[in-house]
């Protein structure tokens, strides 16, 4: 029997990125997915199983084959606007069956989980920075499921002895495209590949509200490269490892940025200037979201180290352009 994490939803975005940290570190890393993003992901340093994280019998299998000391659980629905139009799909599929994972995992006596929780649980903000002592009132069915999961780890905790990390997340950005790594959403409502998408085919790139009380009069959030997100993931893990008492902390910079300054980087990074249209406000769009990152610090140690700007976005960029050529080697082969 090896050694031997489980990362659900481990194709995805960030589930990809921090199975390759696992890796690197040298665990033995085991992926369970149902590919339900239509993810085309090369991960050869890991074991991948196509399946679904409720499947009982796929679940006994795995945790039989291998002495899986943690799981880490990505696999999530995460479209905030899709939430509010299914709320029924994401409540299955992000609380139900991380219920049925939780219970399989007991039965195996694994009593350790990384959760990718979000900053959505604090819902609008009451002051910024936020902190992991902010109220937490999610305004959209996604952000009330990622508590609803929070609530189900610190209930388990108290009864079954389950050590959790709980990892709020604010903007997940970058790539690392020499890995083959990237966002690959479906669809995609991420800022930075938008713009991309938008500014590189000629499109018009469209802001949501310009009349905010901030700088430039555009959203700000605060953005993580997924890269250093995945470390954290790796520290979380380690922290579980060596010590009993579970975490519930922030995974961001503490600095924002603007939809305008991003949009200025990336004009930069695409050397093309974007056509701009100016639109009405979305509902539930927080003006500011920045993180603070005292606890993350100081527990872990912990500074991001790619989160730059200028290197999100010239990640993303090169991810973008390398699956723009892939699909164009693809198109010229059919």
């Amino acid at each position: 029997m090896k050694k031997a994490v489980l990362v659900t939803g481990g194709a995805g975005y960030i589930g990809s990125h921090t199975t390759l940290a696992l890796a690197i570190e040298g665990y033995h890393v085991v992926i369970l997915d149902d590919f339900s993003q239509s993810q085309t992901v090369d991960l050869p340093w890991a074991e991948v199983m196509h399946g679904d994280i409720a499947d009982v019998v796929l679940l006994n299998i795995i945790f039989k084959r291998y002495e899986i000391q943690a799981v880490f659980h990505f696999a999530a629905f995460i479209e905030v606007g899709e939430s509010v139009k299914r709320p029924r799909s994401f409540y299955d599929n992000n609380v139900s069956k991380t219920a049925t994972l939780l219970a399989v995992m007991l039965d195996h006596d694994v009593r350790r989980i990384i959760f990718s929780s979000s900053c959505a649980v604090y819902g609008a903000p009451q002051y910024v920075p936020m902190d992991e002592f902010h109220p937490t009132a999610p305004v959209s069915p996604y952000g009330r499921t990622k508590l609803a999961v929070e609530f189900m780890l610190q209930d388990y905790a108290r009864a079954y002895g389950l050590g959790y990390a709980s990892l709020r997340y604010f903007n997940a950005s970058g790539a690392q495209w020499e890995h083959g790594l990237g966002e690959q959403h479906t669809p995609e409502t991420h800022l930075i590949p938008l713009l991309l998408d938008a500014i590189t085919q000629g499109r018009e790139v469209y802001i949501f509200g310009d009349d905010y009380a901030t700088l430039d009069g555009t959203c700000v959030r605060d953005y993580v490269h997924v890269r250093d997100l995945a470390q954290a993931h790796v520290l979380a893990f380690k922290q579980l490892l060596n010590k009993s008492e579970s975490l519930v902390i922030n995974v961001g910079t503490g600095v924002g940025h603007s939809v305008r300054e991003v949009l200025a980087v990336t004009e930069h990074v695409c050397r093309r200037a974007a056509k701009v249209q100016v639109m009405p406000r979305r509902l539930g769009d927080a003006p500011v979201l920045v993180s603070n990152t005292q606890r993350m610090q100081e527990i872990f140690c912990w500074q991001p180290e790619h989160s730059d700007l200028m290197t999100i976005v010239t990640s993303a960029y090169a991810w973008h352009q390398q699956r723009r050529q892939e699909r164009q080697a693809l198109h010229v082969t059919l």
